[in-house]
């Protein structure tokens, strides 16, 4: 072991890594429409045409950029803490971003529900994600310290994540979400007047010297809030990975931040993965029966981490398949 690296050296480099990575991935989306206009001329609007290639290059970039960063710091973490949170570590983060996946979905019904162009869907993802880790962070401490004092708490969370499969199983595919209905929706429009009028990236617009809330304020809300529900599922998954408040966070806040750049990367491919609703199941089914077995049965990390990764991949290899074979009924 090498005494430098140790949690609270960790903690050092984890926050200087994610703030200069974040950091740095704003500036280049900001530069990328900088660059747009300045070739287009100042006065014309970006649109989604002409910053698509561009933003799929950059997204491309940064997906591989994160993961990289993620693994990293995977190595600091083997040095410094061992193999066994070594393991924690990246089982909870393979796991994290395998279920963000599904919440990628989400977004984009979102964002087609409310005519969002995915010029502006970075600004809404931005300060949703940072929105997201916030609210993560305690929820992820109090479900630990949960698990610590009462040792129920594992077959109440087991049965969370089994019941969020069957409510996946159950669950129709809609190609819209209704935006009126959402509670947080419901709200904000207690609190402020909507305009349908979209004015850029901008949250409001004034109408006769009163602030209303635009398009991107009401897609903001929304994935807050199916985020909020989105972690009810995810954080019991990744506690029954571990119970380490380091290996909890550190693993969900590096998932998080690299799912705007994986967003745009799959944007234009989401129907594609036909079969990942399937391995959400299997996963969600799978954490949730270790759970509530591990009293009788318990299944090691690098175990879990072995079937995670197998899982997901006969998933890809499944949907690549089917893909190629519509691709040749089409182009025979």
């Amino acid at each position: 072991m090498i005494d430098l690296f140790n949690t609270s050296f960790l903690w050092v480099i984890f926050f200087i890594i994610i703030t200069i990575g974040f950091s740095i991935d704003l500036g280049f989306f900001s530069k990328l429409k900088d660059s747009i206009r300045k070739n287009k001329g100042e006065n014309q609007e970006i649109t989604q045409n002409d910053s698509n290639a561009q933003q799929t290059k950059q997204a491309y970039k940064w997906t591989i950029a994160w993961i990289s960063l993620a693994l990293l710091f995977s190595g600091m973490i083997f040095l410094g803490l061992g193999t066994d949170k070594f393991l924690e570590y990246i089982t909870a983060y393979t796991l994290e971003k395998s279920l963000s996946v599904d919440n990628m979905f989400v977004f984009s019904l979102i964002f087609s529900s409310l005519a969002i162009p995915l010029v502006y869907q970075h600004r809404v993802l931005s300060v949703g994600i940072l929105s997201a880790i916030l609210l993560r962070i305690p929820l992820l401490l109090v479900g630990a310290t949960l698990l610590e004092r009462f040792q129920f708490m594992i077959y109440i969370f087991g049965a969370l994540l089994i019941y969020a499969a069957l409510k996946i199983l159950l669950r129709k595919e809609e190609k819209k979400i209704k935006i009126e209905k959402n509670l947080g929706v419901k709200l904000l429009g207690r609190l402020i007047p909507f305009s349908p009028e979209l004015k850029k990236e901008q949250f409001f617009v004034k109408k006769n010297a009163i602030r209303h809330a635009t398009p991107m304020l009401v897609a903001l809300v929304v994935v807050e809030m199916s985020d909020l529900m989105f972690a009810i599922d995810s954080i019991p998954a990744v506690l029954a990975i571990s119970s380490d408040p380091f290996i909890l966070i550190t693993s969900n806040v590096f998932a998080l931040l690299g799912l705007r750049s994986l967003y745009f990367l799959l944007a234009g491919l989401m129907e594609k993965f036909y079969y990942f609703r399937h391995t959400l199941i299997i996963l969600l089914f799978f954490i949730g029966a270790k759970m509530i077995l591990s009293e009788f049965f318990h299944i090691r990390v690098e175990i879990a981490l072995a079937l995670i990764i197998t899982i997901l991949s006969v998933s890809v290899l499944l949907s690549y398949i089917r893909q190629h074979r519509i691709n040749l009924e089409k182009n025979p």
